[in-house]
């Protein structure tokens, strides 16, 4: 058997070889009729791949090429990338919700020479401006286009294979560590986003640091419904397909995620925060529908899940005491809680935001591990990691083998390893902010390390608040004690040259609905927000988070949005990170109100 290579050129053919016709990939067909699910086997996996990167050398993809791959997460999106890769080719993710400016942007900054689209759809979108895309020479489909709405394009599983198999196999064996893998462009939360310049190396040393800290293999399924053209995602699918696991993917319904992972029983799941934080909310408003008496049995069933957790972490006997309760609500909660995940989910990882403590409380009671992990795209997805045998909660854990961590005399969180990158593509300048002489690379996270080298992060350095009275404000640590509650979707912090912080705050329509239901109130046509028992409810929760902040840092007075925050109207990132210079625009009325008011 060949050894493991040392670019992802290759590396779908030593996956091939070791994991044979073990199911590498699970999906949804997006055809009527056929099954709810179906799998593609490694080998199969192989002979896509190949086909994608022969038919895209017929194209005239050269070594060094771009290619784009503009879809949302499906096994398509797989095949393109290791098609290209194969091919020799430099991937160039692009975002399916990517507006129209950020599209011609990231296409035409890269150079990309095709694009491969998910369905006619997109495939419009960039016919749309095309004119803008001198580099452009091909659009590619993964799906035929039935409702004709863009120029006829040839199907990436259909195109004519432009190359002997020997003739793409030799290609692929001549990409190098120090080569070029992808251009990722950072979903940046000012201007247009930076592309970052990963090497085949960056990318296999994260991948080598990792692959002893995430337990798994053959008969692991991973189920992925982040999406592709993040960084994270693509590493997760590494590591699966490394493990020879199953790589499951959602079905294309953000709303269908929970359904879907009853049916898929992962046992690996990645995600952000959020989606388990709903589940503990749920959890949460069940219990407390039956008063006072069910909200305190759930937190007696937590407290005895984290304490026989811990007991069993230390290889501890539990009192008989103890075990009676866990017993108790391993029937009533804990199961019906694992069920909701499939009944196998062992190793879930969350990243991109903080985890509400209680939250991970809850999870681990109910005997799933959440583990938190930092990283950027700059640093090839992987700083730090918490994993099985080395948790601390509250931390973002310790840095992998290899990379270096250190604070700044400022705070700000320095890293150096092997997966730093060579630097921003066509920007020398930007590469220059970012990485010093001697290969650090400043994050512009601020952070702290413990006693034991686990690594806290507690806020960016360019969104300082610093109000007209010279106090120093970390805004990511008001927001996350604001959206500790379960009413409120996201919370921003206000307050930079002001005379003291604001904050603006978008409802959870679901929660608050669910609420309005229980307690028999009646919210009428108009915007929840606008509701006098609502605004209770979020004062409620902007004094229990004033409570847990220096005093300056406390809200001294708050708005209800009539909207959530979206990335469809700028405000979020594709990573759903603020942009709070666009959230500034768009409701400065409404901040000029707050403090006119006071």
């Amino acid at each position: 058997m060949r050894q493991r290579p040392g670019t992802l050129a290759e590396f779908i053919e030593w996956a091939a070889d070791r994991h044979g016709p073990a199911p590498a990939l699970r999906f949804r067909p997006r055809t009527a009729g056929g099954p709810r699910w179906a799998e593609t086997g490694y080998e199969a996996l192989r002979a896509s791949v190949r086909a994608a990167g022969r038919g895209l050398m017929g194209l005239g993809v050269r070594p060094g090429d771009r290619v784009a791959v503009l879809a949302e997460t499906r096994p398509e999106w797989t095949v393109a990338h290791f098609g290209a890769l194969t091919a020799g080719a430099v991937v160039v993710p692009v975002y399916p919700t990517a507006g129209e400016e950020e599209l011609t942007w990231v296409l035409g900054d890269s150079g990309a020479s095709v694009a491969v689209c998910e369905d006619g759809r997109q495939a419009a979108r960039v016919a749309a401006v095309r004119a803008k895309l001198p580099a452009l020479r091909h659009v590619v489909l993964m799906e035929e286009d039935t409702g004709a709405q863009a120029p006829p394009a040839p199907v990436l599983g259909a195109l004519p294979a432009g190359a002997p198999l020997e003739e793409l196999l030799a290609r692929a064996a001549a990409r190098t560590a120090d080569d070029l893998c992808a251009i990722v462009y950072t979903s940046g939360t000012t201007g247009l986003p930076k592309g970052c310049r990963l090497t085949h190396g960056n990318l296999v040393a994260v991948q080598d640091a990792t692959e002893h800290l995430i337990e798994g293999g053959p008969g692991d399924t991973t189920y992925l419904y982040l999406p592709l053209a993040h960084l994270l995602a693509q590493l997760i699918q590494l590591s699966s397909l490394r493990r020879g696991g199953t790589l499951c993917y959602f079905g294309g319904r953000i709303e269908d995620v929970v359904a879907e992972l009853a049916e898929a029983r992962p046992t690996h799941l990645p995600s952000v925060p959020r989606l388990f934080e709903k589940v503990h909310a749920g959890v949460v408003a069940l219990a407390e529908s039956e008063g006072p008496a069910g909200r305190a049995r759930l937190e007696a069933a937590v407290r005895a899940g984290v304490a026989v957790a811990e007991a069993q972490g230390r290889g501890e006997e539990v009192s008989e005491e103890l075990r009676a309760v866990w017993e108790a609500a391993e029937t009533t909660v804990f199961e019906p809680v694992r069920a909701v995940f499939g009944g196998r989910l062992r190793w879930a990882l969350t990243g991109a935001a903080p985890i509400a403590p209680r939250t991970l409380d809850f999870l681990r009671a109910c005997g799933i591990r959440v583990f938190e992990g930092y990283g950027m795209t700059e640093s090839a997805g992987v700083i730090s990691l918490n994993h099985p045998g080395a948790v601390r909660h509250g931390t973002v854990g310790r840095p992998i083998a290899g990379c270096e961590v250190r604070i700044a005399e400022d705070g700000e969180v320095l890293a150096r390893g092997p997966g730093v990158f060579p630097g921003y593509h066509a920007s020398p300048a930007a590469t220059a902010e970012v990485l010093d002489g001697e290969g650090w690379l400043h994050t512009g996270d601020l952070g702290s390390l413990d006693a034991d080298g686990y690594l806290s992060i507690t806020g960016r350095k360019k969104d300082l608040i610093i109000t007209s009275g010279g106090k120093n404000l970390t805004p990511s640590e008001v927001e996350f004690a604001l959206q500790q509650s379960r009413w409120i979707s996201r919370a921003v912090l206000v307050g930079d040259r002001r005379p003291h912080p604001v904050a603006l705050l978008a409802l959870d329509a679901e929660e608050v609905a669910a609420w309005a239901a229980r307690a028999g109130v009646d919210l009428g046509g108009a915007p929840a927000g606008r509701h006098a028992a609502v605004r209770r409810l979020c004062q409620e929760a902007v004094d229990a988070a004033n409570a847990q902040v220096s005093r300056p840092a406390r809200v001294r007075a708050f708005a209800i949005l009539d909207e959530d925050l979206t990335v469809a109207d700028g405000t979020l990132t594709p990573t759903l990170k603020l942009r709070r210079a666009a959230i500034g625009e768009r409701y400065a009325a409404v901040i000029d109100a707050l403090y006119e008011h006071r």
